[in-house]
């Protein structure tokens, strides 16, 4: 099978050794000018993978895209829009599209598969691929389970089959919507998990409770089933988040707490905005991403203090019956 990956940075990058590991004729395309893809360019690796010799990496987009039959891309989300318009001028139409990424567009509250959709791409042409797992530990052999899903309940399966082994074990998803908000929302329960790792351990446990059934009443509210938030593409994943040592969102947490930054990509700073965001639009109680959001959003001052003074806040709210 022909697949570009699109993206070759931490995930891109493992994306691409997976697929070619798995046989797949494989091309890893990244902007010239990119760090991440000078260093693969000099060196055949980096510091998560050593690209095999059959990897084929360019920087030329137009080949990437119309010598591809799946299109995976691994980018941040925040960019997807812009990006499809510069792929979508190269004949597309007859493309699977694969996110492997996770977030939602600040200025509308989009899904990612719906910025596709807006692009042009099909629905049907449409698949996500989200869930747990660290590609240092994927690397290490150590396997996981991750999902994929998709509106085309045929191409979802047939991705699921092809891209499972030994290393992931798939499983297909049931609901996009639930996919796609629980695999974004989990990178903001990741910094608040990183904050609690400074002040208060004990409360990781409730943060994994009560993290989970606020998402689950926003995937509800936007026509998912709020059963999604305790699955793989969210639970599962955030609870391996929760406790990683690799995780870039909990570390971004934990240096925030500390009164330090985090220069690396932390998905959760912007899905916070855009969760709060969905929040005001569906009238949905989003309490610990609004904590996440007021401090990741807050004015400058000692961090370590406003998350302190966030998380009490979240202890002042009045009771509520523990499913509301």
């Amino acid at each position: 099978m022909k697949i570009s990956v699109l993206g070759c940075g931490r995930w891109g990058s493992f994306i691409a050794w997976y697929l070619s590991r798995k046989g797949n004729e494989v091309i890893s395309w990244g902007p010239e000018e990119d760090v991440s893809y000078r260093v693969l360019k000099e060196t055949g690796k980096n510091e998560y993978v050593a690209l095999d010799e059959k990897i084929d990496l360019t920087c030329d987009l137009e080949k990437a895209v119309t010598r591809a039959e799946i299109i995976v891309i691994s980018i941040s989300s925040q960019g997807l829009r812009g990006f499809m318009q510069r792929v979508i001028k190269y004949p597309v139409s007859d493309k699977i599209f694969v996110l492997c990424m996770k977030g939602i567009e600040v200025e509308t509250g989009k899904r990612l598969s719906e910025i596709l959709v807006e692009s042009g791409i099909s629905p049907e042409k449409i698949a996500v691929w989200v869930g747990p797992g660290h590609i240092q530990s994927f690397v290490q052999g150590i396997p996981n389970c991750m999902v994929i899903d998709s509106a085309n309940e045929k191409l979802k399966r047939t991705l699921a089959d092809d891209f499972r082994s030994d290393l992931i074990r798939f499983y297909y998803g049931e609901d996009l919507i639930g996919t796609e908000i629980g695999a974004a929302a989990k990178n903001v329960m990741g910094i608040a998990a990183g904050a609690l790792d400074v002040i208060c351990v004990p409360l990781k446990g409730p943060l994994m409770s009560r993290g989970a059934r606020e998402v689950a009443r926003l995937i509800k509210a936007m026509g998912g089933n709020e059963l999604s938030a305790y699955g793989l593409a969210h639970l599962g994943d955030y609870e391996t988040t929760l406790f990683s040592p690799y995780s870039h969102n909990r570390m971004y947490g934990e240096m925030l707490a500390k009164g330090q930054r985090f220069e690396k990509l932390a998905e959760g700073v912007p899905t916070s905005k855009a969760m709060k965001f969905l929040g005001e639009k569906y009238h949905v109680e989003l309490p610990i991403t609004e904590v996440v959001y007021s401090v990741c959003y807050g004015q400058a001052g000692n961090d370590g203090e406003r998350c302190r003074a966030a998380i009490s806040t979240l202890f002042s709210r009045s009771p509520k019956t523990e499913m509301y």
